[in-house]
């Protein structure tokens, strides 16, 4: 789809569907102002009716014998004034996005008030329509055997601003495509059963990702070739699977090839069992969600890649399965981890940290910069932070402000939760350097801190994403965070 920006009024542009907001109480925003004079008074009439009410993300279309520039009329609901405000402003143009979708229109300009909105300029109002317009014309890859809808026609979609922003628009639309483009690959690969996004998938998704975008190269190790890096800690939880493992490694040079990078390690576990520690059967089919960390370091090399972002970045991604077998590691097996340090397995379902701690120092060869590690590590961090925000753990102040402020801007929160040595004492073992699990208290602090012992020297944050990555219930499926916070974060430079 192309997006792109007018500086012509909602009165002068032409296109086949004109959006503009109606605040409740029949308030007019500007561009509707403009649209009613030049179709004669059309859209006043209607409000004067009570046709439309103006509450929040309800739409009603007016279409036939307009006079001016547009074929028809989408009117989307605001909410109050008072209240108007990001959560409105995205929710009004994916209800916008969704009728236009049903209704065939081919292009449509979008005029939507931003200034009233705390941090809303025009870039960043630019940037949420064009991955608001991304995500909501976004499809699950069924492999469902009846006809498929058809695909929508929208083809165009404009965004008025005023002619004095239009460079801070096209800035928010080239970086808006890129976090769409980068949100949907997430989506897609998180979304496969686990019978199809196998490791062994996902390398070839690395591969392929490369092919499309000249400045993206990739390795992928075979298992002979992690065994030989002596990291024991991943391979631990291989073991009980037939799908071999693979560590893939996915860098974008975006600036001179001499700048540090950042590593972005993601989580890949493309099935989780439980291993030996056997899950409860509920919803353990959401388990397929368990690669999600993974997806996210996908989906970000590929927003980057689409903006053509001036950084550099190495993608790290060790990926298998945990599975239950007579060859899988049992709790109470010590592993060694390619840092030198002994880990006794206590519980096999938390194998996410074993896998991480392994990609962590797998990174420190790049000398980077930052790390930052994500993945959907414990259920504890969904009981303390639901599905709003993600987990964001640092020793480091300032890297983890500049990635909570991050997700402010990008409204993909995080909340900082501590590291700090009190929580460590917890994982004490009496037979290794450290164990893999504590008590119930603290989870996702404890697994954090398991992480942080990984890292010293390095600049590291780690984001638990298991309340985020994804949907349960009607609406399951991938939501592709975290990838606008670290995307905004990225190109920020922070």
């Amino acid at each position: 789809m192309q997006f792109y920006a007018t500086g012509a009024s909602a009165a002068r542009q032409r296109s086949a569907c004109a959006i503009v907001g109606i605040h409740e109480r029949a308030e007019m925003t500007g561009p509707a102002r403009e649209l009613d004079r030049a179709s004669g008074g059309a859209i006043s009439r209607l409000l004067r009716r009570g046709d439309f009410s103006g509450k929040a993300g309800e739409v009603l279309p007016i279409m036939g014998n307009l006079r001016g520039p547009a074929e028809r009329v989408l009117l989307v609901g605001l909410g109050t004034k008072k209240a108007y405000g990001r959560k409105a402003y995205r929710r009004a143009i994916s209800a916008a996005t969704h009728w236009i979708a049903k209704g065939g229109a081919g292009n449509a300009v979008l005029y939507l008030p931003a200034e009233p909105i705390p941090g809303l300029d025009a870039y960043y109002a630019a940037r949420f329509a064009t991955e608001v317009v991304a995500t909501t014309l976004y499809r699950i890859p069924d492999l469902k055997s009846g006809k498929k809808p058809p695909r929508p026609k929208l083809a165009k979609f404009g965004i008025g601003v005023r002619s004095a922003d239009l460079a801070d628009a096209r800035r928010g639309i080239r970086d808006g495509r890129g976090i769409g483009a980068g949100m949907a690959l997430t989506r897609d690969l998180a979304n496969l059963p686990a019978n199809v996004c196998t490791p062994s998938y996902l390398a070839g998704a690395a591969r392929r990702l490369a092919k499309e975008h000249r400045k993206i190269r990739v390795r992928v190790l075979d298992e002979r070739a992690i065994r030989r890096l002596r990291m024991g800690s991943f391979l631990s939880v291989t073991r009980g699977s037939d799908e071999p493992p693979k560590l893939i490694v996915l860098e974008y040079r975006g600036t001179r090839r001499s700048a540090a990078p950042v590593a972005l390690v993601g989580k890949g576990i493309t099935f989780d069992t439980g291993g030996i520690s056997l899950k409860q059967p509920p919803a353990m089919d959401e388990m397929k969600f368990d690669m999600s960390g993974a997806a996210s370091v996908f989906g970000a090399i590929k927003a980057l890649a689409t903006i053509g972002a001036g950084v550099n970045v190495v993608g790290i991604i060790p990926t298998c399965e945990n599975m239950p077998s007579g060859r899988a590691t049992k709790p109470g097996d010590i592993v060694t981890s390619m840092s030198g340090k002994t880990i006794e397995v206590l519980n096999t379902d938390a194998e996410g940290r074993l896998v991480l701690c392994d990609g962590i120092s797998f990174a420190r060869r790049f000398k980077p910069r930052a790390v930052v590690d994500i993945a959907t590590l414990t259920g504890a961090c969904v009981i303390a932070l639901g599905g709003y925000y993600c987990g964001l753990f640092s020793p480091d102040d300032k890297l983890a402000a500049s990635l909570a402020a991050a997700g402010d801007r990008s409204d993909d929160r995080a909340w900082r939760l501590p590291v700090a040595d009190e929580y460590t004492e917890l994982l004490k073992s009496n037979f290794a350097d450290l164990a893999n699990v504590s008590g119930r208290e603290a989870g996702a602090i404890t697994a954090a801190c398991f992480l942080w012992k990984f890292t010293e020297g390095l600049r590291w944050a780690h984001l638990d994403i298991a309340g985020t990555a994804y949907l349960t219930g009607s609406q399951k499926g991938s939501t592709g965070r975290p990838v606008p916070l670290l995307v905004d974060w990225l190109l920020r430079g922070d």
